[in-house]
């Protein structure tokens, strides 16, 4: 993001803020430089979702704090929308926390609100602990540091090992062998899928998107590109289209008492997901335990090697503390200490962004859930690495909500998500452009 475009779409996003009472505006201030305030014991706030937050904290005010003089509060939050807005509206009041635990693609929406700080000069040479594609993401593009990562969810494929051996199924290594595999057990189980195609989870089509190669926003000069419907997405889209069009794959939703049933019973084979899917197929699908395996993505093209992401948060600093320093190195330690890692690990459950991390120590032995897969860990190791860089601009929530409306009624038609994809793409330039900002044709 150009300096001078997030300049300007800073003013543009204070211009359009909602007005604060006067009262409000008078609790604390700035200190506009980033700097230390004041010598002697710093106090930070970090607002975080993530449970167990406060557990990590604890263990660095208890075991490195009271050498640095830094203490720091954790005060539980919501997540998603919820959480950007209340950010957004505490740092326009001043009233911002010193840390927020922030997801990837709310970044350039917390950023031009001026809500976050740049912390190159005080990040030092924490980039070398993630993999390029997921340091990019805190970046913006851009020679600024805007958090650091936390968690990561770097996707993958999983499987029925056991059904698939009974259908005489292969593990398919690129997306057409995929809609062969798909096709395949349709004919050999008409009452069976492969997997769903869903829309009412955005983050799925943005990461498979991701992986394809596609750039949703850009900057040219001092307007934004909107990508959403570029090659790379246009060509996942025809993909899943095609598939639920000819009923190689079913239309439903994931997450409702419908779909964990079909996954619990066998119905449902297969899922393109995450690496935190162990989690949910414990609740989901509690009968197959010990009956699935894990896989890397598909690729688009055969020998290649690269994966999306689902999910994933940082840790940033907002603008408004005046303890950017002692800030920073908190969130340093957080996302890359091994104490503190194995500590998210254990206490909130997250796949730490740092590589180190992502296999041995605390994650030395597989989900409990996939027990037959010994390697779990390490071979995800290895697919996070691959990790695409993505591109996620101002108005991420109005494209997902753009996505879930238009995808899900084509998913239900089972017309093709040609049509949904610019009805998708003209809603975010829509939006981009009612807020103010210039945008790129």
């Amino acid at each position: 993001m150009p300096h001078a475009l997030r300049r300007r779409i800073s003013a543009i996003a204070t211009a359009t803020a909602v007005v604060l009472g006067a009262s409000a505006l008078t609790g604390c201030g700035t200190s506009g430089d980033g700097g230390e305030a004041a010598s002697g014991p710093v106090s930070l706030t970090y607002w975080a979702w993530a449970p167990g937050m406060d557990k990590v904290a604890a263990l660095w005010n208890d075991k490195h704090g009271k050498e640095a003089g830094i203490t720091v509060t954790v005060k539980k939050q919501a997540s998603g929308d919820d959480l950007v807005t209340k950010i957004i509206t505490a740092a326009k009041a001043h009233q911002a926390p010193d840390l927020v635990q922030a997801e990837y693609q709310a970044l350039p929406t917390l950023v031009s609100n001026d809500a976050l700080a740049d912390i190159s000069a005080e990040a030092g040479d924490a980039r070398k602990a993630f993999a390029p594609g997921v340091w990019q993401q805190v970046t913006l593009g851009t020679d600024a540091v805007y958090a650091l990562p936390q968690d990561s969810g770097p996707m993958m494929f999983y499987y029925r090992a056991d059904l698939f051996t009974q259908y005489g199924l292969k593990v398919p290594t690129t997306w057409d062998e995929f809609a062969a595999t798909a096709r395949a057990l349709k004919k050999k189980a008409p009452d069976k899928a492969l997997t769903t195609f869903s829309a009412n989870d955005s983050g799925l089509f943005a990461g498979l998107a991701q992986q394809a190669g596609a750039r949703w926003w850009t900057t040219e000069g001092e307007k934004w590109k909107v990508g959403i419907d570029d090659a790379a997405t246009r060509k996942v889209a025809d993909f899943w289209g095609g598939l639920v069009a000819e009923g190689a794959v079913d239309n439903q939703p994931m997450y409702t008492p419908a779909w964990n049933k079909a996954l619990n019973t066998g119905k449902q084979i297969a899922w393109v997901s995450a690496v935190w899917a162990p989690g949910t197929l414990t609740t989901a699908a509690p009968a197959t335990k010990g009956k699935w395996a894990m896989a890397p993505l598909p690729q688009w093209t055969n020998g290649t090697n690269s994966t999306g992401s689902w999910g994933g948060s940082t840790t940033a600093v907002t603008t408004d503390s005046t303890h950017k320093a002692a800030a920073v190195r908190f969130a340093t330690w957080l996302n890359t200490d091994p104490e503190a890692l194995a500590a998210l690990v254990r206490e909130s459950g997250v796949y730490p962004a740092a590589i180190a991390a992502q296999s041995g120590g605390a994650l030395a032995q597989p989900p409990a859930f996939f027990a037959n897969q010994p390697d779990f860990y390490t071979r995800a190791a290895a697919i996070a690495r691959t990790t695409a860089p993505a591109a996620w601009g101002p108005n991420v929530n109005v494209a997902y909500t753009a996505f879930k409306d238009e995808f899900g009624k084509a998913a239900k038609a089972k017309s093709g998500f040609g049509t949904a994809l610019t009805a998708m793409r003209n809603a975010t330039v829509a939006d981009l452009k009612k807020q103010g900002f210039e945008v790129a044709p």
